[in-house]
């Protein structure tokens, strides 16, 4: 039989970092996530035959690229343990600089309208409730199976959430005090993609340059928004200039972009001032 300290040694002859290696074992033993002291203190107990041959399953889909959230089934983002699975993408860190933007320029008032596009596993949108349970908060996707994960996290919650089908502002009937979205951004071609081969490729590539849809809310937004109302999109690591283009061109004013903590501009966003 094999102790929880071999089980983790021969992880790594896998090529896992020992921080997945402990993660996917705790989820074996059916234990919290956040108990990886107790790994240390029970390092020499055995695991039984069936549960040696569950962990260095998930081990082996682990080392051949597939995302650590969708073998245990879960993902911490803005604090909140959201459940996640193919139909959705792994809500990422840098995404959080969103979120904390959206909160930055959410009017104070009550009832302040948001809409999250392109919601996936409803990770903004939650966010954004759970911070201001006062704001009347919506979320959209044109998937069926990524509504069916946010509206099973928005339950497993307890928050509400308007959740609608539909593409980008179709059928939003606004007007919004503010929008914000993290919609697929990658260009089709990009070589990026082959990593992220387990994740759904339509919330993730957008076109020859990646602009398409990032093009498309900006074009949609000023007949949703209210008069003061901000515009927040998340996009790639280079394209931060052609996306103030964008809402420059749209005439968005406060034009401005946002780091993320590894110093990248990571989201741009803009203000509507109706005129007369």
């Amino acid at each position: 039989m094999t102790t929880l300290a071999r089980a983790l040694e021969a992880a790594a002859t896998l090529g896992l970092a020992r921080l997945d290696a402990q993660l996917l074992l705790l989820h074996t033993l059916g234990r919290a996530q956040n108990e990886r002291a107790w790994l240390l203190a029970h390092d020499t107990d055995l695991l039984e035959d069936d549960q040696r041959a569950g962990y260095f399953g998930v081990c082996r889909r682990r080392a051949a690229g597939e995302p650590l959230a969708y073998i245990v089934g879960r993902k911490e983002f803005f604090g909140l343990d959201l459940r996640v699975d193919r139909r959705v993408l792994v809500p990422r860190p840098e995404t959080e600089t969103l979120v904390e933007w959206a909160l930055d320029v959410l009017p104070a008032a009550p009832n302040a309208r948001v809409i999250d596009l392109g919601t996936g596993s409803g990770a903004i949108a939650l966010a954004i409730k759970t911070a201001r349970p006062d704001a009347r908060v919506e979320a959209t996707d044109v998937s069926a199976d990524a509504l069916a994960v946010a509206e099973a996290n928005a339950r497993a919650l307890s928050l509400e959430v308007l959740l609608r089908q539909g593409s980008w502002l179709a059928d939003a009937p606004g007007p919004y005090d503010l929008i914000v979205s993290n919609p697929p951004y990658v260009a089709q071609e990009d070589s990026h993609l082959a990593a992220l081969a387990h994740e759904p490729l339509g919330a993730l590539a957008a076109g020859p340059d990646g602009l398409r849809d990032l093009s498309a809310i900006v074009e949609q937004a000023p007949g949703r928004l209210a008069s003061g109302g901000w515009l927040l999109l998340e996009h790639g690591y280079d394209q931060a200039p052609a996306v103030r283009e964008l809402l420059g061109a749209a005439g968005f004013g406060s034009v401005t972009s946002r780091c993320d903590l590894a110093g990248i501009e990571r989201c741009s966003g803009g203000k509507w001032l109706e005129l007369g």
